[in-house]
């Protein structure tokens, strides 16, 4: 149901979980914890699964919290429940029993946590996010709570690896274009004109230059292992309607 990062397991207080496709109650391609209040799955199992998971992590539904994801820049700073959720690509508490979550379908789900501070935050980075600079706010709104980067332990859950990961001249211009030592995140691909992208390789690369004191990259591939977990571009290449969503969170304890 579960997966733990070493280096965020080993801090005292925290609890946190990058939540696997299976343990849950749905059915059909949503099998079987699908998280995703976006997806068109039954709402009462998406309930039911995030409840599980909530439950997991020691926190009631209700402080289980996850924004509306749009792929941008922002991290929101939450201490208790909203009435709303808001539009937003990363969530940051320093709030005992508030779980700071992000879902997740390819994009890289990554947690955060400054023990000391008694801070931390989850990411949703896919590659707008993480060029666009999720990672930088995170950071930031961390700081604003009392945290401070060489003490952050930043882990980089389940995301689609460079293996899996095909994109067009178009996209290596426009990474590129930003700083020219992009290039060292593509390799060559199969096909004439693409390019392999190591999104994990970029994310770990802008969380060093941030000054997070240790990274870790759990170096799990959502494309290549359907039975574990869900994969928008897996879903886009069998021609399937639609797809779960994968959950990450983060709590103090």
């Amino acid at each position: 149901m579960k997966i733990l990062s070493p280096a965020l397991s080993a801090l005292p207080g925290i609890h946190h979980a990058f939540f696997t496709r299976q343990g849950g109650v749905s059915e059909g391609i949503y099998a079987s914890l699908n998280g995703g209040t976006g997806s068109r799955d039954e709402p009462e199992r998406v309930a039911e699964n995030r409840a599980r998971m909530a439950a997991a992590l020691g926190v009631t539904p209700e402080r289980f919290l996850t924004a509306y994801q749009v792929h941008s820049a922002d991290c929101v700073i939450v201490d208790g429940p909203w009435a709303e959720r808001p539009e937003a690509d990363a969530v940051a508490t320093a709030t005992p029993g508030i779980a700071a979550g992000v879902s997740i379908a390819d994009c890289g789900p990554i947690l955060f946590a400054d023990a000391q501070a008694r801070v931390v935050a989850a990411a949703h980075a896919g590659w707008k996010g993480a060029v666009g600079g999720i990672l930088d706010s995170t950071v930031a709104r961390m700081a604003e709570l009392g945290a401070r980067p060489e003490r952050i332990v930043a882990a980089i859950g389940p995301l689609i690896r460079q293996q899996s990961y095909e994109v067009g001249p178009e996209f290596v211009h426009n990474v590129t274009a930003l700083d020219h030592a992009n290039i060292r995140f593509f390799a060559p691909s199969d096909r004439e004109h693409h390019s392999m992208f190591d999104l994990p390789g970029y994310i770990a690369a802008r969380l060093h230059r941030l000054g997070v004191g240790q990274v870790e990259d759990l170096c799990l591939d959502t494309y290549s292992d359907a039975e574990r977990f869900y994969s928008y571009r897996r879903t886009t290449h069998r021609g399937e309607p639609d797809y779960g969503r994968l959950i990450a969170a983060i709590t103090l304890v």
